[in-house]
């Protein structure tokens, strides 16, 4: 199985700039071509958070009317940036999210099992489940445990070491961890939100954060840092899973560069 991953998307409402300087409705179009051109066709696309700025319906529409050019199944979840009832209003004819409450949800239709956490506060830039959250992935969890299975959510329980980018991540990992370390079967959590490629192994697993398809957060690692970002390169995570060998992601880029080259 094939699982094609984008994340932090930010659809600004049509003829719209992303923080003024990024045309982020024009990227994320280039990122489905993208997928649309893979030799090899993804089995189910993934969107972890920050579907669109700032929650607005006008972007949401503008969010469904590029999504029609996406000719592959895909699944939905929401960011920080998003807001709950606007998302929950706009994707309604996708059945597997609740309609009330977080927007938690297990899809058990494929190879992997898919189990999504919606880490949103609202109100707030970082992430965090109520243990009634935290409840529920341990019930929905142990439906199952023999099916390898992805668990999703869209801010990283960890620290990046990107002093501005930290007090915005999910902030109660361990309780998290506790509940996740319980179980053998999780391939891998899968997020975003950081605007980066990150991995780190953490609670018997490991997390793997997506690049963003709009800009990317800059790479400082010193206390002094200030938050920045670049245009590009944008990038998607792809997560090829065979019953041989579990589960292998890659990072592939998007956008047009010189090559193929032969190898040999």
């Amino acid at each position: 199985m094939l699982i094609a991953q984008l994340s932090d998307i930010h659809v600004r409402p049509r003829g719209e700039l992303y923080k003024g300087v990024a045309d982020s409705n024009r990227m994320f179009t280039e990122a489905l071509t993208h997928l649309g051109g893979l030799e090899r066709r993804p089995d189910l696309v993934v969107l972890t958070g920050d579907l669109v700025d700032e929650g607005d319906p006008d972007e949401y529409a503008n969010l469904r009317a590029l999504l029609g050019a996406l000719d592959l199944p895909y699944l939905v979840m929401p960011g920080n940036h998003d807001e709950r009832e606007n998302f929950r209003r706009s994707f309604a004819d996708h059945p597997y999210l609740p309609r009330s409450g977080p927007l938690h949800y297990c899809v058990d239709d494929y190879a992997l099992r898919l189990v999504a956490l919606d880490t949103t506060v609202p109100g707030a830039h970082h992430g965090a489940l109520d243990q009634t959250g935290l409840d529920w992935l341990l019930a929905t969890l142990s439906e199952n445990r023999a099916k390898p299975t992805l668990v999703l959510m869209h801010h990283p329980p960890f620290l990046s070491g990107i002093p501005y980018l930290d007090p915005y991540r999910y902030v109660d990992d361990e309780a998290l961890a506790d509940v996740l370390g319980q179980f053998q079967n999780i391939e891998a959590v899968l997020c975003g939100h950081v605007h980066r490629a990150m991995a780190r192994r953490w609670a018997g697993t490991i997390v793997l954060a997506c690049p963003s398809t709009t800009t990317q957060i800059a790479l400082d690692l010193v206390d002094r840092a200030r938050g920045r970002s670049y245009i590009g390169p944008a990038a998607c995570l792809l997560h090829l899973w065979t019953p041989e060998s579990g589960l292998i992601s890659h990072t592939s880029s998007i956008g047009s560069f010189p090559g193929p080259f032969p190898f040999f």
